[in-house]
């Protein structure tokens, strides 16, 4: 318990920090660094990393640099694709918060496929239609539904009940 506690707040830490606003003046606001080596994987997508998030993503998962044609990369492309038009995050953003959320459930046991959680998150975003959702907000609410012990079907029934539209949270109407 204390473990998965620490690792909430680390996360918290992280995504406070993943959210920072670009300070005029600052070097992180000034180019784009591309990252696209096959070797090597950053460990996150930094705000001025230029590394494909969905190429990022899948080495995540599978735990080394896959190449941008490789079907899992072509998989959370069409996800983070579909995942755009129902956040308010970036693709960026998304992949980052995705492959936190993986890190956490696989503490608790409970490995979930990343191309599976966006789609499975695209589809109750979608049923907001023009009214966007926070992807933090979402991953937060599904891994305590699941460190509740909840399966991964009834947890995105709980998330489609709780960011229906007029009554869950994001961005108000």
């Amino acid at each position: 318990m204390r473990r998965a506690l620490a690792s909430l707040m680390a996360a918290g830490l992280m995504l406070a920090a993943c959210d920072r606003p670009h300070e005029p003046g600052s070097e992180e606001g000034q180019a784009v660094v591309a990252r696209t080596s096959e070797s090597e994987l950053p460990a996150w997508l930094s705000p001025t990393d230029g590394t494909d998030p969905a190429r990022w993503l899948a080495g995540r998962e599978v735990g080394y640099p896959l190449p941008t044609g490789a079907e899992p990369v072509r998989a959370l492309q069409e996800a983070l694709t579909e995942a755009k038009a129902g956040f308010i995050e970036d693709p960026r953003m998304i992949a980052n918060r995705t492959a936190q959320l993986g890190q956490m459930l696989a503490e608790i046991g409970k490995t979930e496929r990343y191309a599976l959680l966006l789609t499975g998150f695209s589809a109750v975003a979608a049923r907001r239609g023009r009214h966007k959702s926070l992807y933090g907000e979402m991953c937060q609410h599904y891994f305590n539904t699941r460190a509740r012990g909840v399966d991964h079907a009834a947890a995105l029934a709980l998330l489609a009940e709780r960011f229906a539209p007029g009554l869950g949270t994001g961005e108000s109407p």
